[in-house]
């Protein structure tokens, strides 16, 4: 069982809704005290695998974009021995944006979670980021290298580290036009079958026929909003990210990046391998696919307890 705390944090534009979940028996990292200094720069000087210099477990932060807290409900219930933080990004859910901005950076992300992570006042934090939060993290690893203590980023959207980066960006570029001319509908449709193509993309592929939103289940009518944090707000800035690889070899941030067994060659899980591949480190594989660490969050099924107990393999082990 775990105690759950829901904060509110101010940030440049944003208004900041996080959840912080404290094991109720045993060690606690959530403890406020800040006698985690953060000096511990991956390779185990500061403790043990998955424990902050004091001894105790380390906390983890779960990291979504755009899906914030509620995905990560199944995934946090697997780690009740450690202090759980998940948050709702920019734009989403409690996090409302006060700036009236259209599209989110990864580099406001980014700040984002120093906030956060500064406001646990732990230290260093261990971090599951997935997909958007992925590109989040990684970019916060390139800035603030010293608040993370070991980075799992499990299929970054990183079209530029792509072969095919030019027909991705456009077809990313192209999912957003499509959103602000059309609606969700049309869009999402096209997003999906973006997102479930094995292999390189063709120079052709924006050229090719629309799909209809009617075969995937979706809206066919425009209903006039334009607030959807994955087709408007973080669909360009996202996939068009270019990660500082110097930055992140440099970090004192152990990183690890992640693919899921059963992604194949979609454009996540590519981008992944070839974000592992300029950090000069082996890809991690986990079980699943993209949404591989989901336990029923928005109908959607993976392998939660196989996904949860890779990651604690992860995590416990000094690299």
């Amino acid at each position: 069982m775990t105690d759950l705390e829901t904060r509110t944090l101010d940030a440049t534009g944003a208004t900041l809704g996080f959840d912080v979940r404290r094991p109720t028996t045993g060690n606690n990292t959530g403890n406020g005290t800040g006698n985690d200094t953060g000096n511990d720069n991956g390779t185990g000087k500061g403790g043990e695998a998955g424990e902050s210099t004091g001894g105790e477990p380390r906390a983890l932060l779960l990291v979504g974009s755009p899906m914030g807290a509620d995905g990560f409900r199944t995934l946090a219930s697997h780690f009740t021995d450690r202090t759980v933080v998940t948050y709702d990004p920019r734009g989403v859910g409690r996090s409302a944006r006060t700036d009236g901005a259209a599209e989110s950076s990864p580099e406001e992300h980014a700040d984002d979670l120093r906030r956060v992570i500064e406001a646990l006042g732990v230290g260093a934090v261990d971090v599951f980021a997935s997909s958007g939060g992925a590109v989040n993290a990684l970019t916060l690893v390139e800035r603030h290298g010293d608040l993370v203590h070991t980075l799992v980023a499990h299929e970054p959207p990183l079209a530029r580290v792509l072969p095919d980066r030019e027909a991705a960006l456009a077809a990313c570029a192209d999912i957003h036009r499509t959103y602000l001319r059309e609606g969700t509908g049309p869009a999402m449709a096209k997003f999906f079958v973006l997102v479930s193509h094995q292999g390189p993309l063709p120079d052709d592929w924006t050229d090719r026929p629309a799909p209809s939103p009617a075969d995937f289940g979706l809206p066919t009518e425009d209903d006039g909003s334009r607030e959807d944090p994955l087709l408007g707000q973080n669909m360009r800035g996202c996939t068009a990210h270019r990660p500082d690889f110097t930055a992140l070899r440099a970090a004192p941030t152990r990183i690890v990046v992640a693919a899921g067994k059963e992604s194949g060659e979609q454009f996540p899980a590519r981008a992944a391998a070839a974000t592992a591949a300029g950090l000069r480190t082996p890809l991690a594989l986990f079980p699943s696919d993209h949404g591989g660490f989901l336990g029923g969050e928005y109908g959607q099924h993976g392998a939660p307890e196989e996904f949860a107990r890779t990651l604690r393999e992860v995590l416990d082990t000094n690299g």
